[in-house]
């Protein structure tokens, strides 16, 4: 295998470890939301800091239960940058879409930044943080 199909490879997992974060996201279910994590995993948004994936599930779980109800998310990969061969980050743009809407609103909108680390071969999530996007 080359360099290039290697890269390939690993991009191609990491998109299937964030599509799962998606799919679990419209699924309302907090497990499979962090299914990926490592266990240590920290996720930062705006005036919030989890420092576990069970952090991250539970506040997940209430997200599901509540203020998150029925909602979507859009998301667009910008890049993918391997840092080494088992670390690598991607920057994604994303938008919470509630019931009712088309589209997430503008002031919603939020660029991600997701670190990861190849554990026994397997990509995992370590670390998440968003911060609003500007317009």
């Amino acid at each position: 295998m080359t360099a290039n199909q290697t890269h390939t490879a690993d991009e191609t997992a990491i998109l299937r470890v964030l599509g799962g974060v998606y799919d679990a996201w419209d699924a309302h279910d907090a497990d499979a939301f962090v299914a990926d994590y490592t266990e240590d995993a920290s996720a930062i948004l705006p005036g919030s800091y989890r420092a576990s994936r069970e952090e991250i599930r539970q506040s997940m779980q209430a997200g599901f239960s509540s203020y998150l109800k029925g909602s979507t998310t859009t998301n667009k990969v910008r890049d993918i940058r391997f840092l080494n061969a088992d670390a690598a980050v991607v920057v994604s743009e994303t938008n919470v879409v509630f019931p009712g809407e088309t589209e997430g609103a503008a002031e919603r909108a939020s660029i991600a930044t997701w670190v990861l680390t190849r554990r026994e071969g397997r990509w995992l999530l370590a670390a998440y943080q968003n911060s609003p996007a500007t317009i």
